[in-house]
């Protein structure tokens, strides 16, 4: 009986063993590639540019009508 217990338990301790070292023995996972631009950054890069463009064109044209009316409102 005791021999039976012995041998079952060194069976058992075997698989386990096994187990754990075919685990440790695998390959592990391969990295991420690195992600590649599919063109939007670029595209929203060149939106805030014109944005930026606009702004400055809208702001430069304020101040030139708002000049524009100060000499015609000293000439009346």
């Amino acid at each position: 009986m005791a021999s039976r217990n012995s041998v079952t338990g060194f069976a058992l301790f075997s698989f386990v063993f096994a187990v754990i070292l075919s685990l440790a023995g695998a390959q592990s996972l391969a990295p991420a590639p690195a992600p590649t631009s599919d063109g939007t950054s670029i595209d929203q890069g060149i939106a805030y540019l014109l944005m930026v463009v606009a702004y400055l064109t809208i702001t430069n044209f304020i101040g030139l009508t708002k000049e524009i009316s100060d000499q015609f409102r000293s000439r009346i």
